[in-house]
């Protein structure tokens, strides 16, 4: 029996990442030709043509699909096999990580992240990346080593994540607001004049749905991409903000908050990062860096639940676009 190449699988998991014959080449350093005869000899050995054309580009086949989830754990396995074994020596480890965040997110954890490294491993660097989309092409680059978002339904099946926190939606008005007082029944909320955070522009979101489910409509007033310039708008104005509590915890100070009168789900906060740093032992201590710095910020209620890390996000369910920033 002819024993199988191996070195195949290599080739495999990049053309089915790439989804590209010529970027699958450049990533390996081979040419177009030789990667194309690459690409031949994988369709002899497991008879299925994998990538197909359509149009000017190449899709995956259902085979190549099913494929792809199975051979990157497979060759990242092997790679960690021959890596050899080197102990983790904090206090003298030198790296910069890149973490891409939103803005809110690095005020509200930033610092004590910062204060949490600085006092285990003095060499380490954080450079955050401001975050504007949700398109993972940054992770499978290298470009970027850690994020922190809400799993969106376009996000990469190869992408790592794990829960972090939960968040959940309040109002939040200036001191002397005429909702500052008194019951915010979802009347006197609709009522008044809001402010409508959405990044891709939209001029309704979750809260107008749950409005319009009970009859009402609220008037929005002004469209922002973020919740930093929301409540900026809010302290000067008789406007309305929607927000999410714990994201916006330090820049609510001197304002009014109040529960929603109207149901919206809450949303869950996750660290996204690439499989090839699965094994790495500074970028697991850097997880668990922030998985302890906002399990910290947790009450006890928000602690349960929060499960361990998953290989992809394969059966979570996509969250609507509550929260754009995150």
């Amino acid at each position: 029996m002819t024993r199988a190449d191996l070195n195949l699988l290599i080739t495999l998991d990049v053309l089915l990442t790439e989804g590209s014959v010529a970027r699958a080449a450049r990533r390996l350093r081979l040419s177009p030709s030789a990667m194309s005869r690459a690409l031949a000899r994988l369709r002899e050995t497991i008879g299925d043509p994998l990538l197909v054309r359509a149009g000017r580009g190449l899709v995956p086949t259902p085979r190549a699909v099913e494929l792809r989830e199975r051979v990157g754990p497979l060759v990242q396995e092997a790679e960690a096999i021959l890596r050899p074994a080197e102990a983790l020596d904090l206090q003298r480890l030198v790296r910069t990580f890149s973490v891409r965040a939103s803005d809110g997110f690095v005020e509200a954890f930033g610092p004590e992240l910062i204060a949490h490294i600085q006092a285990e491993a003095p060499g380490i660097r954080l450079r955050f990346v401001q975050k504007l989309d949700k398109d993972s092409t940054l992770l499978r680059e290298g470009s970027v080593d850690l994020e922190t978002g809400v799993i969106g339904a376009a996000q990469s099946p190869e992408i790592r994540t794990r829960a972090l926190f939960s968040d959940h939606f309040v109002g939040v008005v200036r001191r002397g607001h005429p909702l500052a007082t008194g019951e915010i029944t979802a009347d006197r909320f609709a009522a008044r004049r809001h402010i409508l955070v959405s990044r891709r522009g939209l001029d309704k979101g979750p809260i107008d749905d749950a409005l319009e489910a009970i009859g009402l409509r609220r008037d929005i007033a002004t469209i922002v991409t973020g919740f930093s310039p929301a409540l900026s708008l809010a302290r000067g104005s008789d406007l309305v903000a929607i927000v999410p509590e714990r994201h916006t915890r330090t820049l609510r100070d001197g304002m009014v908050t109040f529960p929603l009168p109207v149901s919206v789900p809450e949303i869950s906060v996750s660290l996204l990062w690439h499989p090839r740093l699965d094994a790495d032992p500074a970028h697991r201590w850097l997880r668990e860096c922030v998985r302890r710095v906002c399990g910290m910020q947790n009450s006890p209620d928000d602690m349960g639940g929060v499960p361990a890390e998953t290989g992809n996000n394969r059966g979570r369910r996509p969250q609507a676009d509550l929260l754009p920033d995150y």
